[in-house]
């Protein structure tokens, strides 16, 4: 390893550390599957350390995960930043089509379109629940905020998390030409939201 090498890792921004290391994963587990690549090989690889792997990762599985665990992050924010004078269902709509904003055709998770050829279909679905309990959660918390009992903000949660779920997965099946998901999830959860406010909960 040189002093020109070492010093050009110290160098780096983390969110480039972050993508390198994403990078790298996403070739070794194309390249000899998902259950046989270490995090010792990802981060040679990578050119860094071990230790530096877990400055932004907690398990070799997150990095099947990053662009969806900052989703919930970006979710919270654009329902932070609604208006406390726009009905909770709109608000709801228009954080779901925010945070999908954020996603453009580069940042479609290399796993969303390889899993079979990363061997990694099983570990995709043990993953998604918790994930899938976080957004939930995250809709959920700001309908009770605004007024809704419980059982009926869990049940709009749900139905227009598993909205934008279905229509992540279309997203990420349509190919070359898909640009960003905000569209998809658009048209999956304002006909949601709809239902609902036509129910009185709007």
């Amino acid at each position: 390893m040189t002093t020109e090498g070492s010093a050009s890792r110290r160098g780096r921004k983390p969110a480039a550390s972050r993508a390198i290391l994403e990078e790298a994963a996403g070739e070794l587990f194309l390249e000899q599957g998902y259950a046989a690549t270490t995090i010792e090989q990802i981060a040679q690889r990578a050119g860094v350390s071990r230790n530096t792997f877990f400055n932004y990762f907690a398990a070799k599985s997150d990095l099947l995960w990053s662009e969806v665990n900052a989703s919930a992050d970006w979710l919270r924010e654009e329902l932070a930043a609604r208006s406390a004078e726009e009905p909770p269902l709109d608000a709801v709509c228009a954080a779901f089509e925010g945070a999908a904003s954020r996603f453009g055709p580069a940042r479609l998770p290399l796993a969303a379109t390889q899993f079979e050829a990363m061997g990694i279909a099983g570990e995709l679905q043990a993953a998604a629940v918790p994930r899938f309990a976080r957004l939930v959660g995250v809709v959920e918390a700001f309908l009770v905020s605004r007024g809704l009992d419980t059982t009926t903000a869990r049940t709009i949660a749900f139905a227009s998390v598993a909205a934008a779920v279905a229509a992540a997965a279309a997203w990420a099946g349509a190919g070359v030409g898909r640009g960003s998901l905000a569209p998809y999830v658009l048209a999956a959860v304002e006909p949601v939201c709809r239902g609902f406010a036509s129910d009185g909960e709007r």
